[in-house]
C-alpha cells in the first residue's frame, strides 16, 4: 500500500502550511512526520486522511487518486479507506471497550455477528481481549489509547494515520505504548504515517523519518542517516544534540585527509566519508562520538565547565579554544569541574557539510 503526494499545498491565509509537497510513503513500513509546531506535518496528514483540502497538488493511495485540484477529485473521507488515531483518546464513557470498538461498524450497518467477531479478533491483536465488558473510562491511559487503535483497526484501513498519538501519556507510557505500536505493525505488516514532534519517538518508531520545515521535507531516510549524516546545519541541530565548528580539510600524506581547527590542531586524520579536496567545512560532532582522555594530549584541548550525572551517561560543558563543546561519557569514569581534558573523534564519526555558520 503505497502513498504518493505530488506539489501538495496548503495555505491558511498568509501562510503556506505546506509548500509544493512531493513525497512518497513505504509501503508496510512505519513514516514518521517530524517537525516543530507549526511546519507542516498533521496538515500534511490531514490533507491526507481528507480532513482539509489542499489548494493544489495530488494524493494518490495505491492506484486511487484521491485528491486533484487540476481534475477536481476530491474524495470523502469516509471513503479513502484510512483509519485515524488522534491525541485525545476520544472514548466514548457510557460504553464498554467491546462497544468502543464496534462504533465504526455499527455505522456500517454489519450484521451483528460479524461486528462481535470483528471485535474479538481487534482486541486480541491489541491485548484487551480481557477488558471487553470493562467501562472504558476505568482504564489506564495506555489502555485507552489501546482502545483508540482497536477502534482505527476495526475498520481493516489500508492506511493508519496516527497524530501525536502518545503525547497525553507519561514518560514510561510513552516508551511501553512506542514498543506495542512497533510490534503491532510488524505483526499485520500494516502502513503507517505517524506525526511527532519528538525526536526520540521519531527515531524508535521510524523505518523512515520524514523531517519538516516550513511546509517542505529537508531529509528524508532511515534515523541513522538523518542522525550521524545531516545534510544541513538544521536537521543536525534537531536532531539530537550537535557540537558545530569550522575546519580546514586538508590531503594527507597517505592519501587520506586531516580534519584542522583554525589554530592549525588536527582533531581528526583518515578517510573521511565526506572530505573531498582541500577545502573549508561545518564539522559537526555528536556529544557521545569525542575521544576523551584526561590531561594534556596532541588533540583538542578542554577544561571542564560542567558535569551533570543522567544515570547512564556523563554530560560535560567545556571550554576549549573553538568555544563551548558538549561531551558525553558513559562508563564509571568520573569528571570534576577543572578537569583538563584532550579530545579528538575517529575519522568516520566526522561529518562535514558546506553551510554557513
Amino acid at each position: 500500500m503505497s502513498v504518493r503526494v505530488e506539489g501538495l499545498t496548503k495555505a491558511f491565509g498568509p501562510l503556506r502550511a505546506i509548500d509544493d509537497l512531493s513525497v512518497g510513503f513505504q509501503t508496510g513500513k512505519i513514516s514518521v512526520l517530524l517537525g516543530a509546531s507549526g511546519c507542516g506535518k498533521t496538515t500534511t496528514l490531514r490533507c491526507i486522511a481528507g480532513l482539509e483540502r489542499p489548494n493544489s497538488g495530488s494524493i494518490k493511495i495505491d492506484d486511487d487518486t484521491v485528491f486533484n485540484s487540476d481534475r477536481g477529485v476530491d474524495v470523502l473521507p469516509e471513503k479513502r479507506r484510512l483509519g485515524m488515531v488522534f491525541q485525545s483518546y476520544a472514548v466514548w464513557p457510557h460504553l464498554t471497550v467491546a462497544g468502543n470498538v464496534a462504533m465504526p461498524l455499527r455505522a456500517q450497518k454489519l450484521a451483528k455477528t460479524e461486528i462481535q467477531k470483528r471485535v474479538r479478533d481487534t482486541l486480541g491483536i491489541v491485548g484487551l481481549s480481557d477488558q471487553a465488558e470493562k467501562s472504558a473510562m476505568k482504564l489506564s491511559g495506555g489502555q485507552q489509547q489501546r482502545v483508540s487503535i482497536a477502534r482505527c483497526l476495526v475498520g481493516n484501513p489500508r492506511l493508519i494515520l496516527m497524530d501525536e498519538p502518545l503525547s497525553n501519556l507519561d514518560a514510561r507510557l510513552r516508551v511501553e505504548m512506542r514498543h506495542e505500536i512497533r510490534q503491532l505493525q510488524q505483526r499485520i505488516g500494516a502502513t503507517i504515517l505517524f506525526v511527532t514532534h519528538d525526536q526520540e519517538e521519531a527515531m524508535s518508531l521510524g523505518d523512515e523519518i520524514f523531517l519538516f520545515n516550513k511546509g517542505k521535507v529537508v531529509q528524508k531516510g532511515p534515523p541513522e542517516d538523518l542522525y550521524f549524516r545531516p545534510t544541513a546545519r538544521y536537521v543536525a541541530e534537531f536532531l539530537g544534540k550537535a557540537n558545530l565548528f569550522r575546519v580546514a580539510i586538508r590531503p594527507n600524506n597517505d592519501g587520506a585527509s586531516v580534519a584542522a581547527l583554525p589554530s592549525g590542531e588536527i582533531i581528526s586524520q583518515g578517510r573521511m566519508a565526506n572530505a573531498s579536496s582541500q577545502r573549508d567545512a561545518l564539522c559537526m560532532v555528536r556529544p557521545e562520538s569525542w575521544r576523551v582522555t584526561k590531561g594534556t594530549g596532541s588533540g583538542l584541548s578542554a577544561n571542564v565547565q560542567e558535569v551533570t550525572f543522567v544515570g547512564d551517561r556523563r554530560e560535560l560543558r567545556v571550554d576549549t579554544p573553538i568555544g563551548p563543546q558538549l561531551v558525553v561519557t558513559y562508563g564509571y569514569e568520573r569528571f570534576a569541574v577543572n578537569d583538563q581534558l584532550s579530545l579528538s573523534i575517529a575519522p568516520e564519526q566526522v561529518h562535514l557539510f558546506d553551510s554557513e555558520v
